[in-house]
């Protein structure tokens, strides 16, 4: 089974509220909600893909040092195996707005229970709770 490597942020703002983000209708898993990221491309070190994907997704730029390794998901999906490792950043520059998604939210870590997440999201949602508190 094919293994594809997705890198995925916990933006955190000075609230201690995370960010997440609606996949976008024509996608697979429409509507549910997730950590803003993307696939690896080849040659790319998962921190470059997330400077990338932040700035194309949301129109923030991050520098690398911002960017902490937390926790990772291992999730089989039907035709792939996904990895993927989170990481938590609490400075950017710029104004967070939605260019891709159906829509955005800062909830507090234990709140992201209440809402739907693809599978291999959930897991990390422990992890983000022993970092920032409920």
């Amino acid at each position: 089974m094919k293994i594809t490597l997705v890198a995925a942020c916990a933006l955190v703002d000075a609230d201690g509220r995370v960010l997440v983000a609606q996949r976008p209708e024509g996608k697979a898993l429409a509507g549910l909600w997730e950590f803003p990221g993307g696939k690896v491309e080849p040659g790319e070190r998962p921190e470059q893909t997330l400077i990338r994907e932040l700035d194309e997704e949301l129109g923030i730029t991050v520098k690398e040092a911002c960017l902490a390794p937390l926790t990772f998901a291992s999730h089989g999906y039907e035709t792939f195996h996904l990895l993927m490792p989170l990481w938590v950043c609490r400075r950017w520059e710029g104004t967070i707005q939605r260019k891709e998604h159906q829509a955005l939210q800062w909830l507090r870590p234990a709140r992201l229970r209440d809402i739907p997440m693809p599978p291999a999201d959930e897991p990390l949602i422990p992890a983000l709770i022993d970092l920032l508190g409920p």
